[in-house]
């Protein structure tokens, strides 16, 4: 591996969301005795860094692994969209840190991520959340979500958002391939949903005369959350 202790390891995200989402990861870890993490999409490697040095097993992976620059974890090139080159049941957490939007094809990364979690395991990832007040604004008068601006269609290096999922379908996603005990958070609430909060009533009203269950995509968190965090447990079969 290339010493890279002169290159800054920065994360690759919207400001502030690897923080803490480290936090929030750290009391989910807690449940563990010596767990084996995977991080993929890793980056530069600031996740890794910071688990590593914390003390924990982390092994990375990612497209493009030339761009990753902590040297005292090795990264596999990997693609979510095919088989990952890692045993079956070798992993207690998979993290996907920013990357769930990037890629069309969840399928065979849902069922690549049941293959490799041992018993108890959990599949932990962000992506924007696309069900804020703020994001259905800008969707009513653009046809675009908040943080999935149009693509450009002659671009393929993996870096544009190209999957915007709603909560109901990464759950479908997870039934389908043996995950169970979905727990949703956000990393802050957006000031611009707050003042918002105005149609809040206006959508209960509507989910009532459609008969369309309210809580699915309307939380408190949902409506305001600037990005998803996810945490899904594997079902024992």
């Amino acid at each position: 591996m290339t010493n890279n202790d002169d290159k800054e390891i920065k994360p690759i995200a919207m400001p502030g969301i690897h923080d803490r989402f480290y936090n929030y990861l750290k009391n989910i870890l807690h449940a563990y005795d010596h767990p084996r993490i995977l991080d993929i999409g890793a980056g530069h490697g600031y996740l890794v860094k910071k688990l590593h040095e914390d003390g924990y097993e982390v092994v990375a992976g990612d497209l493009f692994p030339e761009y990753f620059r902590y040297d005292r974890v090795e990264c596999k090139k990997v693609d979510i969209t095919a088989k990952l080159p890692f045993d079956d049941q070798s992993f207690d957490v998979i993290l996907a840190v920013e990357l769930m939007e990037h890629v069309h094809d969840h399928e065979t990364f849902f069922s690549e991520a049941d293959r490799l979690l041992r018993k108890n395991g959990k599949l932990i990832f962000t992506t924007p959340n696309i069900l804020s007040l703020k994001s259905r604004f800008r969707f009513l008068f653009s046809g675009f979500f908040y943080s999935f601006p149009p693509l450009k269609h002659d671009i393929n290096d993996g870096l544009q958002h190209l999957a915007s999922l709603s909560v109901d379908q990464y759950k479908s996603l997870a039934v389908r391939y043996n995950f169970t005990d979905m727990q949703l958070t956000v990393d802050k609430h957006q000031r611009t949903s707050m003042l918002m909060i105005f149609m809040v009533p206006f959508i209960r009203l509507y989910c009532k005369i459609k008969s369309i269950p309210y809580h699915i995509h309307n939380t408190f968190d949902l409506l305001m959350g600037r990005v998803l965090f996810v945490s899904l447990k594997k079902q024992e079969k």
